[in-house]
């Protein structure tokens, strides 16, 4: 009886272990068959499209918000009247270059001018009365055309001056330097009395109201991120807390990525798409400030 017990328990263990490695099997392809997007940490639905799509971005200005202003002409600045952190509008004096030697120069010109004036008058007298001779057979036709000669050159000689006083008028325009646009003084890069050379920056103005984030999407996810899709931000520093944007623009190419993976798991070498992300609500962030966002489906 004990013999027979022996091969009867030795095939039950033998079914019960292949019932036990078809049952982890089931389980292991049920894992691995699970959907996943290419490339991306986050599962995909049963459509394929991934229930969000989390990158990291930073604070930008639109084109435009952020102006840099220098000087077209070289010079000692005579007046800086802003700081740092200053609202000033768009045509607002901002500084002005020492510039009384070209003052000086449109002085003289005008002078120049006003002698060719005077010029032209008498000439146009003595082409009156070398006309009049000529009629009455009385003067000669050469004193009538060196007459008319003489005008001519003054006339020539008076755009020339009327030109050298508007090269002045516009040179002196350059040493007020007004503001191009309105906003914040965001950086002051020189300080009254200081003399610059020809280009040289003086502030960057900044509208401070006119800011979106741009977000490098792994292009491993370019074909799920739409325009208008809604975002989730968050920054460090803001625990629990978020804003809400939207998705306002998509490039066209990819680029390498700039911002270094926080994940070690990510590789650094990624191309990846520069989102841009319109915020729908105001933010204490800063322009240039690291953010976190999650890109849900249109």
């Amino acid at each position: 009886m004990k013999k027979a017990i022996v091969p009867i328990f030795g095939i039950v263990l033998i079914v019960g272990m292949v019932l036990q490695v078809k049952s982890f099997d089931v389980k292991a392809m049920g894992q691995f068959n699970q959907p996943k997007m290419a490339g991306s940490n986050s599962l995909a639905t049963s459509a394929g499209v991934p229930a969000h799509i989390a990158a990291e971005g930073w604070m930008v200005t639109y084109p435009g918000a952020k102006v840099t202003v220098g000087t077209d002409m070289a010079g000692t600045i005579t007046r800086l009247p802003v700081e740092e952190k200053w609202h000033v509008e768009k045509g607002q004096v901002i500084a002005e270059i020492r510039a009384d030697d070209v003052r000086a120069s449109i002085v003289q010109s005008e002078a120049a001018l006003n002698q060719v004036d005077a010029d032209i008058a008498l000439y146009e007298i003595e082409i009156n009365r070398a006309q009049r001779l000529y009629d009455e057979k009385v003067g000669t036709k050469q004193a009538l055309d060196r007459a008319q000669r003489d005008r001519d050159a003054a006339i020539a000689r008076r755009r020339t001056a009327q030109a050298d006083i508007d090269r002045l008028k516009a040179q002196l325009a350059k040493s007020v330097i007004i503001a191009p646009i309105s906003g914040e003084v965001t950086e002051k890069l020189v300080q009254q009395g200081e003399t610059l050379k020809e280009q040289a920056p003086i502030l960057t103005i900044t509208d401070v109201n006119r800011v979106r984030i741009e977000a490098e999407v792994d292009e491993f996810d370019s074909a799920h991120v739409k325009v208008g899709a809604p975002v989730t931000v968050k920054a460090e520093g803001f625990t629990g807390k978020t804003w809400k944007g939207r998705v306002e623009e998509i490039p066209y190419t990819v680029v390498p990525r700039r911002i270094k993976p926080e994940d070690p798991g990510k590789p650094g070498d990624t191309r990846v798409l520069m989102v841009k992300i319109a915020l729908l609500e105001k933010t204490p962030l800063k322009i240039g400030q690291r953010v976190e966002v999650e890109i849900g489906q249109k």
